[in-house]
C-alpha cells in the first residue's frame, strides 16, 4: 500500500512538470505565431488624391410630446375618444390625460362632444 502511495505521488509530480513545460512551449509558440510588422521602404510615388467621403449622417428620432401625441390620436378618430381609449393608444396615466384634454379644451382645440367623449375642434 506504502508502495501504491509513492508510485501515486511520483507520477502526480511528474505530470505537473509536463504541465509546466508545456505551457512554456505554449508560449513560444504564440509569440512566433504573431508577425512583426515589416517597415516599408518609404518610395516617393504620386497618388490621385481621393475626394473625403462625406460621413453619413444618421437622423436622430424626433421626441414627440405627450401633448402631441394624445392630440394626434383624437384627431384621427371621427366618432371622439374618451379616456379609456387614450390610455390604450398612449399607454399615458389617466391624471396625465386629463390634464393635457383640460388644456387643449382651454385652448379650443378639442371640444366635447358627449360626457367623457372629446374631438377635434
Amino acid at each position: 500500500m506504502k508502495q501504491l502511495k509513492k508510485d501515486l505521488q511520483a507520477v502526480s509530480k511528474s505530470l505537473k512538470q509536463l504541465t509546466l513545460r508545456t505551457e512554456k512551449i505554449a508560449k513560444k509558440l504564440e509569440k512566433l505565431e504573431k508577425p512583426k510588422p515589416v517597415k516599408k521602404s518609404k518610395a516617393k510615388v504620386k497618388t490621385k488624391v481621393k475626394a473625403k467621403a462625406k460621413p453619413k449622417v444618421t437622423k436622430k428620432p424626433v421626441k414627440v410630446s405627450a401633448a402631441a401625441t394624445v392630440l394626434a390620436v383624437i384627431k384621427r378618430s371621427r366618432k371622439g375618444v374618451d379616456v379609456a381609449t387614450l390610455r390604450k393608444k398612449t399607454g399615458f396615466e389617466s391624471r396625465k390625460i386629463s390634464g393635457i384634454v383640460q388644456r387643449f379644451k382651454r385652448e379650443g382645440k378639442i371640444k366635447n362632444s358627449g360626457k367623457g367623449i372629446y374631438v377635434k375642434a
